[in-house]
């Protein structure tokens, strides 16, 4: 194949004086090739670029089915080639062979592109700095992190700037008001301003549902406000429309993903120390976008005097079983509340019971709907005079604080009546309220390992007398004589 080069030279050397098989010989080409170019004010490329095929090297073998083929692709825009070319090859066996796909891709693109319906457009936007910036939510189970070895399901929060890609992020495990509320309020104050606008897709937290007028919450709107915000949100069934936080979504979870193989281990000791993680991790990508960034400082609005509270205020009355409903779950509170009403301050991992102007009760929140958290000393008291009411209690499995408890339990159905396990086993868990769980554990774990009966009064014992209770992991091995073993090779090799 010729090439521009060879052309050129040949060209240069006939200018010389060189005679045509000189130069063509030169230039390490053809004689006869020499003179087709002398000939012509074109180089190779020249040619090859302004020539199209437009004949076939061989028949089309679609061509007499394609009729058949037509009101498919026109019905079904979606529908995939090689669907079609399986159907195909069900009504006509024999007729088409697997390598023959490809050639049906091309025939099926071609149409698409010539004759086929319109494509969506998506329009580049211009961004403006400190005019824009985008949330959302996404799930991070997939990346398998773990806390102490324990799986750990949660999502983030996720903030980006439209203009120069700054992201921040706040861990959070549910798409509620309060993980809006508390995430946007975080990613703003390590921010440093406030853009003029913020956008979200149609979060339920955020954006009221069809039937009512109002574009957004009241919460929402009350907070948007606080920081002189001016909300948007996305149309409906249009994720493109806050496409840069859902594409910096994609690139902060395989950033992650990486890191964390990096790192070596995806098991981190305490939440704190995720947390940590992520955050060293959005400053080190945000450190490829400080000269936007800087710039878009300068546009900034200034932040309020102080932060808007992060959580939901409800007023609830405590039930006769010493339970409270927030959300469609169940909690627990002090016997001594019943028949009162507390206040609830809900945020977005935990919330506070507020009776009286004071707080007494901080309860990890559960996240979904009927879901319960029954805590043991909040009822132990009424339980040990009421002990019937605990074998068909709606909570009971709420009661075993671990494993070993629910393992006593077992040994003293096994060993007596269901009514006086019931009764001793409420009173090893109130010495477990009153003393100390972790000790009433342990204490548990040397009876049932050793044989020993289990009841209140050996638990009390154990307790009283400060005695170190022995780790199932404490396994001691005897030293092994090989003297034995020694004999009987030699034994084997006398015979």
């Amino acid at each position: 194949m010729v090439t521009d080069n060879q052309v050129r030279k040949m060209k240069k050397l006939l200018s010389q004086g060189k005679t045509l098989e000189v130069a063509a010989s030169r230039s390490g080409m053809d004689e006869k090739t020499a003179r087709k170019y002398r000939d012509m004010e074109q180089l190779p490329s020249e040619l090859k670029a302004g020539r199209v095929r437009d004949w076939r090297t061989r028949k089309d073998p679609f061509a007499e089915i394609w009729e058949q083929v037509l009101p498919f692709l026109e019905l079904n825009p979606g529908l995939e080639a090689k669907t079609l070319f399986d159907y195909l090859q069900r009504e006509h066996p024999g007729r088409f062979s697997d390598g023959q796909l490809r050639t049906f891709q091309r025939r099926v693109k071609n149409w698409r592109a010539t004759e086929g319906p319109s494509r969506e457009v998506y329009f580049p936007q211009r961004h403006e700095p400190g005019r824009l910036s985008q949330s959302n939510f996404t799930h991070m189970e997939d990346l398998g992190v773990t806390i102490a070895g324990v799986g750990f399901p949660h999502m983030v929060y996720h903030f980006v700037l439209t203009y120069s890609n700054w992201e921040a992020c706040s861990v959070c495990f549910s798409e509620s008001f309060e993980s809006l509320n508390e995430g946007l309020q975080n990613c703003l104050w390590e921010l440093g301003g406030v853009p003029r606008e913020h956008q979200t897709d149609r979060l339920t937290a955020a954006v009221n549902r069809p039937d009512n007028p109002e574009q957004f919450t009241q919460r929402y709107q009350g907070l948007l406000a606080h920081y002189n915000l001016k909300g948007r949100r996305t149309n409906p069934a249009c994720p493109h429309e806050n496409g840069d936080v859902e594409q910096r979504h994609y690139r902060f979870k395989k950033a992650v993903d990486q890191a964390l193989m990096l790192r070596g281990s995806r098991d981190f000791g305490t939440r704190s120390e995720y947390e940590a993680f992520l955050q060293g991790l959005t400053r080190q990508l945000n450190q490829g976008r400080e000269e936007r960034f800087r710039r878009e400082q300068k546009e900034l609005q200034p932040l309020p005097a102080r932060r808007q509270e992060a959580c939901s205020r409800i007023d609830v009355k405590v039930s006769s079983g010493s339970t409270i409903r927030v959300h469609r779950n169940t909690y627990s509170v002090h016997s001594r509340l019943i028949k009162e009403r507390v206040t609830v301050r809900l945020y977005h991992d935990y919330l506070e019971v507020w009776y009286g102007q004071r707080c007494v009760e901080k309860i990890p929140r559960l996240h979904g709907r009927g879901r319960h958290c029954i805590q043991y000393r909040h009822i132990i008291d009424w339980l040990v005079r009421k002990p019937g009411a605990f074998e068909n209690y709606r909570y009971r499995n709420d009661l075993f604080p671990s494993s070993r408890f629910r393992m006593a339990y077992d040994h003293l159905c096994n060993h007596h009546t269901q009514s006086k396990a019931s009764k001793e086993y409420l009173l090893i868990l109130q010495i477990a309220a009153t003393e100390s769980e972790a000790g009433v554990d342990d204490a548990l774990c040397h009876l049932l390992n050793n044989g020993e009966p289990v009841n209140a009064r050996k638990v009390m014992e154990l307790l009283e007398s400060n005695a170190e209770v022995k780790s199932v992991t404490d396994i001691h091995i005897d030293e092994i004589c090989l003297s034995a073993y020694d004999q009987l090779v030699s034994m084997e090799v006398g015979a």
